[in-house]
C-alpha cells in the first residue's frame, strides 16, 4: 500500500484518510475567506474520473487510481444564494487549475497556500455543489 505523500518542504502532509478518498475519486472541498461582505468562497478538488471508474460505480464499487489527474477550482457565491437552488447566480470563478499527478497537486495547494489538512468531504461543508 502506498503512503501518503510526504511532505517536501516541511510542509503537512496529506490525512491518509483524505488521500484515499482523491484516489477513489472523492471530491474534497475547503471554505476560504470570500472576495467581499456578502459572499462565500470555497476551494474544490475533484479528481478526474476515466470511463473504468464509471464502470465500477456501475458495478457498485470504487475504482482506486493511483496516478489520478486532479481539477481545482476556486468559486465566489453570494452567499444568501448557498442553500438555494440557484447558488450558481452571480458566481465567479476565481481560479482554475489542473494537476497531472499527486506531487503536482501538493505543488499547486502551496502555491495557493492551501494545507491538505484543510479540506474536508463535501457533506461537511457549506458548498452548494
Amino acid at each position: 500500500m502506498r503512503m501518503p505523500i510526504p511532505p517536501d518542504d516541511g510542509g503537512q502532509q496529506w490525512p491518509t484518510d483524505k488521500l484515499t478518498a482523491l484516489r477513489l475519486g472523492q471530491r474534497l472541498v475547503t471554505e476560504v475567506p470570500s472576495s467581499h461582505p456578502g459572499r462565500r468562497a470555497f476551494i474544490d478538488i475533484t479528481p478526474v474520473t476515466a470511463p473504468v471508474d464509471t464502470r465500477a460505480r456501475q458495478q457498485g464499487w470504487k475504482r482506486t487510481d493511483l496516478a489520478r489527474t486532479f481539477r481545482l477550482q476556486h468559486w465566489d457565491y453570494a452567499a444568501d444564494r448557498i442553500l438555494g437552488f440557484d447558488y450558481d447566480i452571480g458566481a465567479v470563478l476565481v481560479k482554475d487549475a489542473t494537476a497531472a499527478d499527486e506531487p503536482e497537486l501538493t505543488t499547486t495547494l502551496e502555491a495557493w497556500r492551501l494545507d491538505p489538512g484543510q479540506f474536508l468531504y463535501p457533506w461537511q461543508t457549506d458548498d452548494p455543489k
